[in-house]
């Protein structure tokens, strides 16, 4: 079984919101954060997608808080795939956000697709940049989704 990726963030001043907690919109940045240093890690920098003329798009967001982040909190974040489809052009990504106390904060599930930047529709990704997919660890509720090509 491989090691979940994970990457520690400190909630920040600018992550806040008028109560004292971790703002919605702070929660989907982390996540985007988390994915975006999961595909540099494999091989795909900003500059190498930009190459290939690909690119990762959120198509819905699922945010289910259940305890509170506050200021200069450092949390642990993990990234798992709950879904993909088998050529790879949609995907369905989780976050978990764990307080420094080592509770569940928040889960964010992200389903999501890559668009070919010049077509402007979903494509399938390359073969290495799946392989970097397939390799992410699943969650227990892994599924197999509908492609999102349209012939």
């Amino acid at each position: 079984m491989t090691e979940i990726f994970q990457h520690t963030i400190q909630i920040g001043w600018g992550d806040m919101d008028a109560n004292g907690h971790m703002r919605n919109s702070a929660y989907l940045d982390a996540a985007s954060n988390v994915r975006m240093i999961y595909f540099i890690a494999h091989g795909f920098a900003v500059p190498e997608l930009a190459r290939l003329r690909i690119g990762p798009i959120a198509l819905k967001d699922v945010l289910v808080y259940r305890r509170e982040l506050h200021l200069l909190d450092e949390v642990t974040v993990p990234l798992e795939t709950a879904g993909r489809a088998q050529d790879g052009s949609r995907f369905r990504l989780r976050n978990t956000f764990y307080r420094p106390d080592g509770k569940l904060a928040a889960t964010l599930t992200t389903d999501g697709a890559w668009l070919d930047l010049e077509r402007r529709r979903i494509t399938r990704p390359p073969e290495n940049l799946l392989a970097a997919m397939q390799a992410m660890t699943r969650t227990e509720d892994f599924e197999i989704l509908p492609s999102g090509i349209k012939d």
